[in-house]
């Protein structure tokens, strides 16, 4: 079979860092500033994304966090949905949480990608990028 030129190349990669640190005391999503966006060059053509959010812990009670990767304000997936989970009201800081996902925004448009974060307990605090640790996220158009 003949293959069509550029597909599946890579046809361009954006990436992004974070390292300023983010907090959160309740359930409620909110933005670890992390955050990339591509313009695809086809609507037909995938997206890469690639995501380390790095300085993740609990500071108090028995809570966790709970990190996800959207497009835009669409849910994608969730990176952890237990990060720092001690079973105690102890500090805990497990390092980094990683994951990839194979996107279709079938779109032209430029697109955005984040993650957002929060504990899973009201007033119990969570963080990302503790101590100026980097988070990053890459993103590579790749071609259909």
């Amino acid at each position: 079979t003949s293959v069509a030129p550029g597909q599946g190349k890579v046809l361009q990669v954006v990436n992004a860092t974070h390292n300023t640190e983010v907090t959160s005391t309740n359930n409620t999503y909110v933005d670890t500033g992390l955050t990339a966006s591509i313009t695809p060059s086809s609507s037909s053509n995938k997206i890469l994304v690639n995501v380390v959010v790095a300085g993740v812990g609990k500071d108090s009670s028995n809570t966790y966090l709970n990190i996800k990767l959207l497009r835009g304000s669409t849910d994608l997936i969730k990176l952890d949905e237990g990060a720092g989970y001690t079973a105690d009201s102890g500090s805990n800081r497990i390092g980094a949480v990683s994951g990839s996902y194979l996107d279709s925004p079938s779109t032209t448009s430029a697109t955005t990608y984040k993650c957002q974060f929060r504990s899973n307990q009201n007033t119990a605090t969570v963080m990302v990028n503790d101590e100026s640790s980097v988070s990053t996220i890459t993103l590579m158009e790749i071609g259909a």
